[in-house]
């Protein structure tokens, strides 16, 4: 079943396995995607679905040097290049569209103020592009500057759809801005949007929605992170953090989204399960980050139920034509860890010269 077709949303996908979301800082000092990007992505159109890198949609939420954006129109244009390059293979691509909330600097964001739901700041050093400098204290966005937030994600996922993206993927996991309502280390308000799992789930569905009205439900997806301690995340209250999910879920679920993507390190749990029962709709695993996703855990996570769809992350990076190797039971190339993130717009090793397989090709 991986690799039998799959309707998601208005596309109907040719398999089921989906390229992660993977930062690789090589869109320059002006967060503009160049022909090196375009390539990197048409390389994998084989895949069912591709969804981008993360790509801020305010200089505020840009959390690292090289990181792609969707705010000016070169940066849309330059999009336009990108994903034209993938449906000219035949190829479906959606933009995960992704505040990065506290996890930023100034030197990163141009000057602009790093924001979070609460001045809560993290341990540790941004590498800025003037050095390693201790993460801010962000400032707390009060309840009248939140609306102007949703409405910067709605434009951002405008832009997408008109720099041609099949649809959009919001970023609510793995520690950033949208996550960061959902936790409760990193919300600790005492207002509507704070304190309970009600209140924490509210400003992450407030956006969907939003988004939803503004480019239509099948051309939205989201992925969230349950249980995930990256970026300093604490879920560790199981019971909170099962409360929480469920409310964002269920309110979720009417929406009609083209798809909910869970990362989290048991596919099989009872709370992805749980989870993927009150969405009702089509749901994809990703198992995260500490052991790679093999051929035979995508294959018995489709076949035994547990997902619609898996996402992977470095296979997919060191193995342009993943879908048809692991469809044939081919061999692979082993990624390159060194070279996951590379230097300002360049940066081809590591990034477009994985070898094809020539099996593959035929």
């Amino acid at each position: 079943m991986l690799f039998s077709p799959l309707i998601l949303g208005e596309l109907e996908l040719p398999n089921r396995l989906v390229m992660a979301p993977l930062t690789r800082t090589r869109s320059g000092d002006e967060g503009i995607p160049g022909p090196l990007v375009a390539e990197h992505y048409r390389q994998r159109s084989s895949l069912g679905l591709i969804v981008s890198e993360g790509i801020y949609p305010v200089p505020s939420g840009r959390s690292y040097p090289g990181q792609p954006g969707i705010v000016t129109k070169d940066q849309v244009a330059a999009w336009k290049k990108v994903t034209g390059a993938v449906h000219d293979e035949g190829g479906r691509i959606f933009a995960q569209i992704m505040h990065g909330g506290r996890v930023t600097h100034e030197d990163i964001t141009w000057g602009h103020r790093v924001v979070a739901p609460s001045a809560v700041a993290m341990d540790g050093e941004a590498r800025t592009p003037e050095g390693k400098k201790p993460y801010p204290v962000p400032h707390a966005l009060t309840i009248d500057e939140l609306p102007t937030v949703i409405d910067e994600l709605v434009t951002a996922s405008n832009n997408a759809i008109e720099a041609g993206f099949d649809g959009v993927e919001l970023h609510a996991g793995n520690g950033f801005l949208l996550h960061e309502f959902l936790s409760p280390n990193t919300n600790v308000r005492a207002d509507s949007y704070g304190g309970t799992p009600e209140n924490r789930a509210r400003f992450v569905i407030e956006t969907v929605e939003a988004v939803v009205a503004a480019v239509g439900s099948h051309r939205v997806g989201i992925r969230i992170s349950p249980e995930n301690e990256q970026h300093q995340m604490d879920e560790a209250d199981s019971a909170e953090a099962h409360a929480t999910y469920e409310v964002l879920v269920d309110g979720l679920s009417p929406l009609g989204l083209a798809y909910l993507s869970m990362l989290h390190h048991d596919p099989t749990s009872e709370l992805v399960q749980d989870l993927r029962s009150r969405f009702g709709g089509v749901f994809l695993v990703n198992s995260g980050f500490g052991v790679v996703t093999t051929r035979e855990e995508a294959i018995t996570l489709v076949e035994e139920g547990y997902a619609d769809g898996v996402v992977v992350g470095r296979p997919a990076i060191a193995n342009p034509d993943l879908a048809r190797r692991w469809e044939r039971g081919l061999p692979l190339n082993e990624p390159d860890g060194a070279t996951f993130y590379g230097e300002g717009a360049k940066g081809s090793k590591g990034y477009t010269d994985y070898p094809f397989h020539q099996e593959s090709l035929t």
